[in-house]
């Protein structure tokens, strides 16, 4: 039997004539690997598009509090405490002492009225945890009036809350227990990622054209004149791209159930079934949610064509190097000698370092993956849900 430390999920989409991650210069972005330049997606845009999809398998079906990521979190604050019956004065004076008091700035920065509502950066906090500041100020404001005296009481709540806060069940939210969270601040915990996503990038040199196109005036055709009211291009690429996740099992369940990551595979089950049903619906995601700009001109969709799932103790390692060298463009049946590359780096590493995982797959295309049990998407998902529920996956 192996223990599923690690799950390694490695797969192929294709995506033709769009434009999935653009870089500052508003082109796709790129990657120089091996022997040729290819397009690549950021690991923050795919975790960003797993996050927010709305479907069967949507993450914030799961019943546990999700996140905001927003450089306004103290104005949302600010507004829940109005919408308790307090004063926008008194409200705003809570806030200003929650960011002097070290919540969201370890330093503690002095500011006041709108500039308080406002952070230098996007910060991921919990529904759970403004849920609960929410309550513990309006609560402050309520039995202090005057402003001096609401402050004070704010600040000093704050000294010795961050216990209180880290016991919140949930309290950070999904989102930072699978991708994690570093905060700079006295209140808020960093908490480390369960979750490793990499760059996907394409298994062939660059395809990218620039697309020229204009837009129609309606009223100027109308009146017999030359109708364009606008000549624009844009960059599009097409491409079959390797895409890797890991997901550190004991540091999800550390993250999901305060379960010592030692100690993850010597609790009882019902402390892992959590986060098997994560896990069971972020492959489902991985799998079928595809990132991507221009989505009303491209049409950026696709299900992967291959998915390959790996469960096991030893450190992962990526099969990227599958496409150190490029396939050619010109390769027949580009997908399926895709597939096919990997199956070799597969048998070529299990001949130097021995056949240390368990591993399911989904293909499109005939192939075979060395001790491997080919599956349609529903049963590769719940067979990942059942060994990290048990904690143990067979060959």
């Amino acid at each position: 039997m192996t223990t599923p430390r690690f799950l390694q999920i490695h797969t192929l989409h294709h995506y033709p004539a769009a434009l999935l991650n653009r870089d500052d210069a508003g082109l796709a972005k790129r990657l120089p690997m091996g022997d040729a330049i290819r397009t690549r997606i950021s690991s923050q845009c795919l975790k960003r598009h797993w996050r927010v999809a709305d479907d069967a398998h949507a993450l914030a079906g799961l019943d546990v509090p999700m996140a905001i990521r927003s450089r306004g979190t103290l104005e949302l604050i600010r507004d829940r405490i109005v919408e308790t019956g307090i004063s926008t004065e008194l409200a705003l004076c809570a806030v200003e002492s929650l960011r002097t008091g070290g919540l969201l700035d370890k330093a503690g920065k002095e500011q006041k009225g709108e500039e308080a509502l406002k952070t230098g950066q996007a910060v991921l906090m919990g529904k759970a945890e403004i849920d609960y500041l929410v309550r513990r100020c309006a609560a402050l404001a309520t039995e202090n009036t005057d402003a001096k005296a609401l402050k004070a009481a704010v600040l000093n709540f704050l000294k010795d809350e961050k216990k209180n806060i880290e016991q919140i069940r949930h309290g950070s939210g999904l989102e930072s227990a699978l991708f994690g969270r570093m905060v700079t601040s006295d209140v808020l915990a960093s908490r480390d990622a369960a979750v490793y996503v990499s760059h996907a990038f394409t298994v062939h040199e660059q395809q990218v054209e620039n697309d020229y196109f204009t837009v129609v005036d309606d009223l100027l055709r109308e009146s017999g004149e030359q109708s364009s009211a606008g000549i624009f291009d844009t960059e599009l690429a097409s491409g079959l791209y390797y895409g890797y996740v890991v997901v550190d099992v004991p540091q999800l369940v550390a993250n999901l159930e305060g379960v010592g990551i030692k100690d993850c595979f010597t609790a009882p089950p019902s402390q892992r079934a959590l986060a098997g049903r994560v896990i069971h619906h972020l492959l489902h995601l991985i799998a079928t949610v595809s990132p991507g700009a221009k989505r009303g001109s491209t049409a950026p969709f696709d299900y992967a064509s291959f998915v390959l799932v790996e469960a096991g103790d030893w450190q992962p390692r990526s099969l990227s190097g599958s496409f150190h060298n490029a396939l050619p463009t010109s390769t027949p049946q580009l997908r399926a000698a895709a597939a096919g590359r990997i199956a070799e780096q597969i048998k070529q590493l299990d001949a130097a370092y021995g056949s240390t995982m368990a591993r399911r797959f989904l293909a499109l295309d005939a192939l075979d993956i060395p001790d491997a049990q080919r599956l349609p998407l529903k049963a590769l998902a719940e067979w990942v849900q059942e060994i990290v529920t048990a904690g143990s996956a067979g060959a």
